[in-house]
């Protein structure tokens, strides 16, 4: 399990830790809201989270770095942060390393996902991994904020597949 990097007092405390099978259960219970599942096509099924926390193991596995199940300073879980290879093959960057994250709503606001994102950028230095990119939807103001404090830049608009209007950011990770 990893903590957030000595931060600024207002930043709080984060943990991030390889996702378990009954990380599976967790998310599904905090991301079954419309509103946190607002921009990624609605709640999903258990069975989603069960595949999904599954191949994040073989990430953390292999390469080292994955989607992680963060949780707060008092080990609950309130969603998950880290990095992935892009899992789209059809569209997109294809062949890049994204990073994300998704946090209950009670979660939303407090700085979590900002803490969480830069323990994830430490850690994919560590791993060498030279950029990453967010693939963010235009309306999801809150995620655009995060990229935006991470220092990224905006790389391209695009339209999904599906038609959802997105923006895709890069942020070098190279040493300055």
């Amino acid at each position: 399990m990893t903590t957030s990097p000595a931060s600024p007092a207002s930043l709080p405390v984060v943990q991030l830790r390889v996702p378990t099978d009954e990380d599976a259960r967790a998310w599904h219970g905090v991301f079954d809201d419309p509103d946190v599942m607002e921009f990624l096509g609605g709640p999903a099924e258990l069975s989603l989270y069960e595949e999904f926390t599954a191949r994040q193991r073989l990430h953390d596995a292999r390469l080292g770095y994955c989607l992680w199940t963060l949780l707060d300073a008092e080990g609950a879980v309130i969603g998950f942060t880290g990095a992935q290879p892009w899992p789209q093959e059809e569209w997109g960057p294809v062949g890049e390393i994204e990073i994300g994250w998704r946090l209950a709503r009670s979660a939303w606001g407090q700085g979590y996902a900002y803490a969480a994102a830069l323990a994830t950028l430490d850690r994919l230095r560590e791993a060498g991994v030279p950029h990453v990119v967010a693939m963010i939807h235009t309306r999801n103001t809150r995620s655009v904020a995060v990229a935006e404090r991470l220092g990224m830049d905006l790389a391209e608009e695009f339209i999904t597949p599906g038609g959802n209007p997105g923006r895709r950011y890069e942020l070098s990770l190279a040493p300055e």
